[in-house]
């Protein structure tokens, strides 16, 4: 069961949390602050991803539609509304004898792999200490280029950084249907082993584009990628997490078989790379064979980046196969495009490195 895993995270969104004035369900958050408490005591460890800040501030600053009129808007909404959300939930685990503490990122914080690891430094106190992380995107200074767009990729971003063994999304809807569930005969799928093989089944239906769905079946694709179990269920009624551990009801996906590494995961996770390197087939299949991308292998480079930066590795039809750290920068690549490794050096004027993207720093997709 989900719930029994030593770490979790729990993911909630604004239309559980938030009423239909844009004020706190501060009933119904008593009630989760209760199961978050006895699972505490159970000796878990969990850490709550909380969406409702632009909610909360929208409605205090009296903005038009929800504070999303415009960018600025939203931000405004943000800063405001951080802090009344922050405050409801650090009361409500205040009653049940817990501390709360509160953690904001963009996407910039986990992308960048010395941000990224001070993040997991920082979750990794918090919890050793008792300590209950509420964590939400810090859309007072996130735009449309450096964010990450929904809480459900952030829930699965932040438990491959917190080393979590699961993640929870509590939803408006009560899991995955085989096709949307207001039709007719739609079926709740319990659980998804085969994640490629049920999108494109799904998807075919439409059932994907339902109620976020898409995010969260994007959200299963990383956490079970990197060996983490998710699960989609209900929160619309009071304990939802007692009421999911007596239930069961909701749709779990089960981790790959061949997860990566804590590396390789936070490499298949990136989402902003700075450039791109297009490699013939013969590349393509030394990559799929665990080899690391030679310059022999390059046909062409895209887009400004420095050594150590994230990159796209592209077939030659522009289709996604790899990403990974680069070992030169974007105008040296460029230099070294199709050169056999033993010229290197002539062209470059100084030893080169083994590879454009070594094996150790790249992960396929």
């Amino acid at each position: 069961m989900l719930l029994n895993a030593p770490r979790l995270v729990v993911k909630i969104g604004s239309s559980l949390l938030i009423d239909e004035r844009g004020g706190v369900r501060r009933d119904w958050l008593a009630t989760i602050a209760t199961d978050v408490a006895v699972l505490a005591a159970q000796g878990q460890q969990l850490i709550i991803v909380s969406s409702g800040a632009i909610a909360l501030g929208a409605r205090r600053l009296t903005l038009a539609k929800g504070g999303r009129a415009t960018l600025e808007d939203a931000q405004a909404a943000a800063a405001t509304g951080q802090i009344a959300l922050a405050g409801a939930w650090a009361e409500a685990l205040d009653a049940q004898g817990l501390t709360a503490a509160q953690l904001l990122l963009t996407l910039d914080d986990l992308e960048d792999r010395r941000r990224y690891l001070n993040a997991t430094s920082t979750l990794a106190r918090l919890l050793a200490l008792g300590v209950v992380p509420v964590v939400n995107e810090n859309d007072s200074v996130a735009t449309e280029e450096i964010r990450f767009g929904d809480n459900d990729r952030l829930a699965a971003r932040v438990a491959l950084a917190a080393g979590a063994q699961g993640v929870l999304l509590l939803s408006d809807v009560d899991g995955l249907y085989d096709r949307p569930p207001e039709e007719p005969g739609a079926a709740l799928i319990p659980e998804v082993t085969a994640l490629d093989a049920l999108a494109a089944r799904i998807g075919a239906v439409g059932a994907m584009g339902t109620g976020g769905m898409a995010a969260k079946l994007a959200a299963a694709r990383l956490a079970t990628g990197a060996g983490v179990a998710l699960a989609i269920a209900s929160g619309r009624e009071d304990h939802p997490l007692a009421r999911y551990r007596e239930t069961g009801r909701g749709t779990l996906f089960h981790p790959t078989a061949d997860a990566a590494p804590a590396r390789k995961a936070w490499l298949a996770a990136g989402q902003t790379a700075k450039g791109a390197l297009i490699a013939d087939a013969g590349a393509v299949a030394a990559l799929r064979a665990g080899k690391s991308l030679l310059p022999a292998g390059v046909t062409q480079v895209t887009g400004g980046f420095a050594r150590g930066d994230l990159v796209m590795i592209l077939d030659n039809r522009g289709t996604p196969i790899a990403r990974g750290l680069s070992e030169y920068d974007a105008a040296d690549a460029e230099r070294i495009v199709g050169a056999r490794s033993d010229a290197v050096a002539t062209i470059l004027g100084h030893a080169p490195r083994a590879a454009l993207v070594h094996r150790n720093h790249l992960a396929l997709l």
